[in-house]
Formats: C-alpha cells, structure tokens, sequence
C-alpha cells in the first residue's frame, strides 16, 4: 500500500479557486421576477441562461455559495453513458422511453459542446471515449445484455476485453466522442452573461416555504420574499415538497473521489467498473500536471461512519494502476436516485403546474441537468417538449417503482427503529481532539465532536426531517442521516437537505 496520504480535510479541486468568484449579496427585501430560480448550480445556472435568453426577468437565489454543492463535487463527464442503464430501461419504461432517455441526454451533450464553442468558454473540454468495464463474469453477462440494449435503441458502442489500463477484466463496452470539462469555468462564464442580462443573483438565501396565490411567492428564512409566476426548484433535494413525498421516493448514496499525480502515464478516455466496489476514472489538468480522477466507494449516506478509509481505497487502487505519487484533492458528493432511475423533471405535484422541480440526477448531472434546464425552459414558455411525459414526477412504472418504493421505506423503518434502541457506551469526556462519535449523555443518545482546540459540540442526533438517528461521518465531519440523507455539520447546521432545521443543540 502507498505511503501518500490522504488531505486531512475534503477539498473539491473545481472549487478551489471558488475565492476567485464574484461574490453575490444575501436577499433582504421583497423583490418580483417572472421566474424565481432556487438553487444555483449547473441546472439552475443553466435555466437562468436559457430563460434570459427569452428577455425574462430571472431571480436565482441559493442557500449557500453558488456551485457549491453536487456540482462542485462532480467528476465532470459529459456522457450518454451512465453505468448500465440501457438494458435496465428497456425492462423498466420501454424501449421508446429508453430511447428517449438517450437521446434527451445526447441533446444536451451537443448543447454544452455547442455553448462551448459559441461562446469561446475556457473550461478544459476535451473529448473521450467512456467505458463501461466488468472484471467478473456475472457482470461480463450483464455488459453483454446492455451492448445489445445499445443495438436494440441504435445507440454506438463497441463491445471489447481489451481496455488500456493493465487489469484483467472480463469485457468492457466503449461509447465514442463523449467529453469531461471543468464544470464551475463553464458555469461562471454562463453567469457573467446572465449578469448582463440583469439576472438577480443571491447568495446564502435560504427558500423555507412556497405561497400559492395568483403569483407564486417563494419566503426565506430571513422573510424575504419573491413573488413570480414561476418557481424552477433546481436545489439537488427539492426545498419544497408540496404533497409530492420526494423523500419516500428516492434512494440517497455518497460517493468518493481523489484527485491524484501517478507515476505513470494515464491511457487516456473515462472509465466506470460495473461491478462492485465500482470505481471511476478520468485524467484531469491541475496546475500544469496531469493527474487522474478515481472515484468510487459508493454506499446509502449514513451507513459509513469511517469514510476516510473509502478513500485510502481509492488510493489503494490508483497505487496499483498508476503508482500513486501525490494526492492533492479529496472530497464527495451526494446523489439521488428515483424509483425507476430516470429523473424527476417537472411539475412538483399536478396541483402545483407554476413550481416545476428537478432531482434524481444519479450520478450523471452534467447532462442530465442541461435536459432539466431545457424542460424547465419549455414549462416557463409553455412549449411543448417531446421528453416532458418521459421524466414529469408524476409517472409510475409499476415493474421499477413497486420494488423500489418497498425497499427505500424498509430501510427507513430498519434505520429509525436501530437508530432509537441504540445505547452507546461512550461519553464526551472520552474523546480525543478533532473526534467525533455517538454517545451517552445523562441517559440519552447524543453526538459529540471534539474540535482540534478541545471544545466538545453536543448535538440531538435526531434528524430534524423525519426524527430518524444521525451518524457520524468521519472522513467529512458531518453528521448523516441514513433515511432520507439529510446532512448537517459538527454544530448542527443543515448542509443538505430534505431537513430545514438545525439539529438540536
């Protein structure tokens, strides 16, 4: 095993030079759009190009800094290939949803490619081949059940076993001219035009609330208030769910990534293992030197206490492809998946037709993100859009969603009740500096970290969502829920939802 360690605290490389970004003021007074935007990353962003685009007045707010969430934690693929999902689809929705699926995200692929080279955007863009291998047989079969998916739906892709990585694997399946950027270059030039478009943008404006009237009225956590005909919800988790039950209907998974200087040369192209523990690959450009991007590690968010150990795996195995020379970056992110793994991209309920929501990404938002801001376009323009009966909310596929629907809420109750009978033995007094852990505290369940000066934060572990146990994070120092993945940090601080509230202190 490699001697490189791993940086003591997460730190996304496409936000490093975060500092470098206009800073957007706090939304203090009451203000009126005709769309209210709610979230600014890749999906928000993008709607608010495209909606000022048409000469609409557009209002973007965000809880916290712009891209900083999922999109700043991405590994930046631009594909049409997102795992294998091809065979799946054609069980679960179709072979012409499945097509549209593909297609819908090949659109977007050229959108970006086109906006690129339209606007002359600098966002190291570069075209890859993305490949899908297995190491196992049981996953050989299942490659092989997906190149024929990509016959069936006239999708090009080649079926091969020979990869230029040096493992042994069993087959691997190419999908050509796909492409990786750097997503948060893309998006600042993006919001430098829509500045001069006189888009309003906000910074650390939290939305709290949805009011139904003749204008739709977004209210924040400070009273603020934007009256607009539209609500584009863009926010990863929708803030607001109406009766929509988002929660009980979507999976929650964190993933890792490092970004790390080999020794040895990178072959080139995107790469994704099929098969458990699935790993990521991608070279990347820091400061003038080649590196690569190795992902992985994929778990339900709170299942994982000691996360740091997921990514000294992932070193591990750089280490034996490419010899591990130096690990700058680290950092996670976290995603959502749908019933039926197609995602949720339209009305928030058929009794709310002016907020429009998108979420579900799984894993694959660069594109999928582009085919909700185009949706979120249409919805505003009230123009028809061929993809729109495809990803709206409201759908049911009863062979996905039946299956899905039991599991995600089992694991819920299994969560929520080990959760309650939990007696930990530890106490705060036996921590350790920059420690955190589930203890006991006059008889009852509480978190505790202690900080790197020694001062303890006690927190309810009870999630403020749905009142089930957090957990401790290690490798990121927050405290996660395992039921629906909220997350908040040492102190409390929601910084992912669906919860709004702070944990106890």
């Amino acid at each position: 095993m490699t001697g490189h360690t791993i940086p003591e605290y997460p730190e996304s490389y496409w936000l490093k030079n975060n500092d470098t970004l206009p800073e957007y003021p706090q939304l203090k007074e009451d203000i009126k759009a005709d769309v209210t935007i709610v979230g600014a990353g890749i999906t928000g962003i993008t709607a608010a190009y495209l909606l000022a685009n048409e000469g609409l007045r557009i209002a973007i707010i965000d809880a916290g800094r712009l891209m900083n969430g999922t999109t700043g934690h991405t590994t930046a693929k631009i594909t049409s290939q997102h795992g294998l999902i091809y065979d799946e689809l054609i069980t679960n929705v179709g072979v012409e949803n499945a097509k549209l699926y593909y297609e819908s995200n090949e659109a977007a692929k050229q959108f970006i490619k086109q906006t690129i080279e339209e606007q002359n955007i600098a966002c190291d863009y570069k075209e890859q081949d993305a490949i899908l291998y297995a190491t196992t047989e049981e996953y050989a079969v299942k490659m092989e059940k997906e190149a024929k998916a990509y016959e069936r739906l006239g999708i090009p892709g080649t079926l091969t076993t020979d990869i230029p990585l040096g493992i042994p694997i069993k087959n691997a399946l190419v999908m050509k001219e796909q492409a990786q950027f750097h997503p948060v270059k893309f998006l600042q030039h993006l919001l430098h035009i829509i500045k001069e478009k006189n888009v309003r943008i906000y910074e650390h404006t939290t939305a709290v609330k949805v009011e139904k009237g003749e204008n739709q009225k977004v209210v924040m956590r400070n009273g603020a208030q934007i009256l607009s005909k539209h609500i584009l919800v863009a926010s990863h988790f929708p803030f607001h769910e109406g009766l929509g039950l988002y929660a009980a209907r979507m999976d929650v998974e964190r993933s890792y990534i490092i970004a790390a200087k080999m020794k040895k040369t990178f072959p080139g192209g995107m790469y994704l293992q099929v098969d458990p523990p699935v790993h990521s690959l991608r070279s990347v450009t820091i400061g003038g030197e080649d590196m690569v991007l190795i992902g992985g590690m994929t778990h339900k968010t709170g299942k994982e206490t000691e996360t740091n150990k997921l990514y000294e795996s992932l070193r591990d195995f750089g280490d034996q492809l490419f010899e591990v020379e130096d690990i700058p970056y680290r950092w996670s992110a976290q995603d959502l998946i749908t019933l039926d793994k197609v995602p949720y991209i339209g009305e928030l309920t058929p009794n709310h037709p002016y907020v429009t929501v998108a979420t579900g990404f799984r894993k694959w938002g660069m594109t999928n993100s582009v085919v909700a801001a185009k949706l979120f376009r249409d919805y505003v323009l009230r123009q028809k859009n061929k993809y729109e009966e495809l990803y709206t909310p409201s759908r049911f596929h009863a062979k996905a969603s039946i299956p899905s629907l039991v599991e995600v809420n089992k694991k819920v109750v299994t969560s929520l009740v080990k959760g309650k009978l939990e007696r930990p033995e530890r106490t705060p007094e036996s921590l350790s500096n920059d420690e955190g852990a589930i203890v006991t505290l006059d008889g009852q369940r509480k978190g505790a970290y202690k900080d790197e000066q020694g001062n303890l934060h006690i927190v309810d572990t009870t999630c403020t969502h749905a009142g089930c146990e957090v957990n401790w994070n290690k490798g990121e120092r927050t405290w996660d829920c395992p039921c629906h993945g909220s997350r908040f940090d040492y102190t409390g601080k929601v910084i992912e939802g669906p919860a709004e509230k702070p944990l106890k202190k």
